[in-house]
C-alpha cells in the first residue's frame, strides 16, 4: 500500500529523479527507502543506513515490539532521525533532501537526515563591499546562511522558525529573532503575513518582499536587504526580525526606516569621526541625486536673477548652440545615462564596467561637440549619477532615481515652487508609510528617543539604549558603565 501511494504521489516511474529502494530489514521485515536523486548524500545512504539496517547482527536484542523505536535508539548512527506519520509532511521533507524509511507494519515513517546537494561556497560580498569589515557574504543555501548568523550571535535566545512559502514550489523560508529583545507583536505579524501568502510560486526574497510589504504602491522600499551576515546580526541585536528565503543570497530585515536604508556596515567598523564624515558625504550625494537636476532646470528657466552675472554669461555662451530647451536637454542626458548604466549592469564582468565608463565619457564628449548638450549640463548629470551611487541600498537608490524625474518635470513647469511642491508630496507620502507598524521616517518623524546613531554617529560606548521605534522589551544595549577599565 505504501509503495503504491509513493509511486502515485511522485509519478514514478515517469519521474526518474525519485529513488525507491526496497529491501528487508535484518533479512526479515520489508522496508522502503525513498529519496530524491541529487538531493541526498549517497555516501550516507550506502555506508550508514542500508548496511546497518540489512545486517541481522544489529537486531539480536530486538524484542519484536516497536521496530521504529529500536532502529532509532540502537541501529542507525545518523545524527538526526524523526518519526512522523503525516504523509503530506513526509512528502515535503523528501523534496527537501531527507530520506524516508517506511517499514511494513509500522504506522510511522522515519525521516533520515541525508541532505548532500551541491551548493556555492561562501564568498566576498558583491554589492556591499567595505574596506574594513567582514568579507563573508550569504549564499543561496538556507542552512549555510543560518550558520553564518549563529557564528556571530552565539545566544541561546536566537530563535529560528522555518516556514514554507508557495503552494507549488514550497520554498523554505526562515524568520530569526532574539527572544527578549525583539517585540513579540512584530514576530507574530511577520509570521502571520508569511503563512497567509497564497500563491503558487515564490522565488527568493524579492518576491517574498512584495508579498508582505505594507504599501505595494509606495515608491520607497519597506524592508532592508543585505548580503552581509555582520550587518544582519546588527539588525537582530537592534530588535528587528530577519527573513531568509532559500535560493537567494540576500536576507531581509523588518521593520525598517529610511535611516536604516541609509546606513552601511562600514559606518560601525570605523571610528565615530570617520563614520560620521562618510554619512554626511553620503547624505550630500543623495540630496544631489534627488534635487540637483530639478533645481538646475528651475533656476535656468524661472529664476535666472539668482545666478551671478559672470556665471550667467558663461551659461548663456555654453547654451548658444544647443537647439533643445533646457528641460528636454536634461531629460535626454538623464535617459542616456540610465541606458548606459543599465547596459553596464546587464553585460557581464569587466566588459560591463568598461562600457559604463567609456560610454559615459564618449557620450558626454560627443554631445558637447555636436551642440546637443552644454558642458554645464554634463557636469550636473555626472554629479547626479555619482550621488545616486552613494546610496547603500539598491532599492532605495532606484526610488530616488525615479523621483528625480518628477522633480525635474515639476521644476520645468513651475520653478522652485514646483520642486518644493513635489518634495512636500514625497515627504508626506513617506510620513504616511509604515513598515510593520514603524513609521518610515522614524525616529525623526515622529520624534522618538533613539540610539545616537541616526546621521551624526556618536562613539559606541555612548550608544547605550536601543531605539524606541522597534518597541524592544530590553532597551539597554550596554551596562551602566560600558568601559569599566576607565574607572580602575
Amino acid at each position: 500500500m505504501t509503495t503504491a501511494y509513493i509511486k502515485e504521489t511522485f509519478c514514478v516511474p515517469r519521474n526518474q529523479d525519485i529513488m525507491l529502494r526496497e529491501f528487508r530489514i535484518a533479512h526479515k521485515t520489508k522496508a522502503l527507502l525513498v529519496s530524491v536523486d541529487g538531493m541526498v548524500d549517497r555516501t550516507t545512504i550506502n555506508q550508514f543506513v542500508l548496511p546497518q539496517l540489512m545486517k541481522p547482527e544489529g537486531f539480536k536484542d530486538f524484542s519484536g515490539k516497536n521496530l521504529i523505536e529500536y532502529i532509532t535508539e540502537n541501529v542507525l548512527s545518523i545524527s538526526q532521525l524523526t518519526k512522523i506519520s503525516d504523509y503530506d509532511s513526509i512528502t515535503t521533507q523528501i523534496l527537501n533532501g531527507l530520506s524516508a524509511l517506511f517499514i511494513d507494519g509500522c504506522s510511522e515513517a522515519l525521516l533520515i537526515e541525508s541532505r548532500g546537494y551541491e551548493k556555492r561556497n561562501i564568498e566576498r560580498p558583491v554589492t556591499e563591499q567595505v574596506v574594513r569589515g567582514s568579507q563573508e557574504a550569504f549564499t543561496e543555501n538556507l542552512r549555510t546562511n543560518l550558520t553564518l548568523l549563529r557564528r556571530i550571535i552565539k545566544n541561546q535566545k536566537l530563535i529560528t522558525e522555518i516556514l514554507q512559502v508557495g503552494k507549488t514550489n514550497k520554498v523554505n523560508s526562515a524568520i530569526l529573532y532574539i527572544e527578549g529583545i525583539t517585540d513579540p507583536k512584530i514576530v507574530k505579524e511577520v509570521r502571520r503575513r508569511i503563512k497567509n501568502i497564497n500563491v503558487d510560486f515564490v522565488e527568493g526574497n524579492g518576491m517574498l518582499e512584495q508579498m508582505i510589504e505594507d504599501k505595494p504602491f509606495g515608491i520607497f522600499p519597506q524592508v532592508v536587504s543585505t548580503e552581509r551576515p555582520d550587518r544582519a546580526s546588527s539588525f537582530l541585536m537592534e530588535g528587528q526580525v530577519i527573513i531568509i528565503a532559500e535560493g537567494c543570497p540576500f536576507v531581509m530585515a523588518v521593520p525598517t526606516s529610511f535611516f536604516r536604508l541609509f546606513h552601511s556596515s562600514e559606518d560601525v567598523s570605523l571610528r565615530w569621526q570617520y563614520g560620521t564624515f562618510i554619512r554626511l558625504i553620503r547624505l550630500l550625494g543623495v540630496i544631489s541625486a534627488l534635487l540637483l537636476p530639478g533645481l538646475y532646470v528651475a533656476l535656468s528657466l524661472y529664476h535666472i536673477e539668482l545666478i551671478p552675472t559672470p556665471l550667467l554669461q558663461s551659461v548663456i555662451r555654453a547654451r548658444a548652440n544647443v537647439p533643445f530647451p533646457t528641460l528636454v536637454e536634461l531629460l535626454l542626458m538623464e535617459i542616456s545615462f540610465e541606458l548606459i548604466r543599465e547596459a553596464g549592469v546587464r553585460i557581464p564582468g569587466v566588459i560591463g564596467q568598461t562600457l559604463g565608463i567609456v560610454g559615459a565619457l564618449i557620450l558626454g564628449q560627443v554631445a558637447v561637440t555636436a551642440g546637443i548638450a552644454s558642458p554645464l549640463l554634463i557636469i550636473i548629470v555626472a554629479i547626479t549619477g555619482l550621488g545616486s551611487f552613494t546610496m547603500p541600498n539598491f532599492s532605495m537608490a532606484i526610488s530616488i532615481r525615479i523621483l528625480r524625474y518628477f522633480i525635474i518635470i515639476a521644476g520645468g513647469i513651475a520653478g522652485f515652487y514646483g520642486v518644493l511642491l513635489v518634495l512636500t508630496v514625497i515627504l508626506a507620502l513617506g510620513c504616511n508609510m509604515k513598515s510593520f507598524g514603524v513609521p518610515f521616517f522614524a525616529p525623526i518623524a515622529p520624534k522618538t528617543r533613539t540610539n545616537p546613531d541616526v546621521i551624526i554617529r556618536q562613539p559606541i560606548y555612548k550608544q547605550e539604549m536601543r531605539s524606541d521605534v522597534f518597541n524592544t522589551p530590553n532597551r539597554r544595549r550596554t551596562g551602566k558603565v560600558s568601559r569599566k577599565w576607565t574607572d580602575e
